[in-house]
């Protein structure tokens, strides 16, 4: 099964066991990952936002219209950030690293 490293805000390192076919979110959800996901991956929210480590950016794909617009919402935006809804685990992507930024903003609560 691939491994999917998150940094959380405080600098930990998390390394879990990423089963293919989930979103990047589903699997914080799933292992306790302070992501908050408000609009359950519609692409409605920007709370998902995460910063992926530049080695792993390009082999992600471009990101969607719809995705750019959402995280022109986002706080503390970098140039790798994406939104972990969008991001669906697969073998190619095992080693994956992102870090959750510092702050999110909730348009929906």
């Amino acid at each position: 099964m691939p491994k999917l490293v998150f940094v959380e805000k405080d600098g930990n390192r998390k390394e879990v066991d990423a089963p293919v076919g989930l979103s990047v979110m589903e699997i914080a959800h799933r292992f306790d990952v302070d992501i908050e996901g408000a609009c359950e991956g519609s692409l409605a929210c920007a709370t998902c936002h995460v910063i992926v480590d530049e080695g792993w950016y390009a082999k992600l794909g471009e990101p969607s219209e719809d995705e750019e617009d959402m995280l022109d919402l986002a706080f503390g935006l970098k140039p790798t950030s994406r939104l972990g809804c969008q991001i669906v685990m697969s073998d190619e992507l095992d080693g994956l690293e992102v870090a959750l930024p510092r702050e999110v903003n909730n348009m929906l609560g």
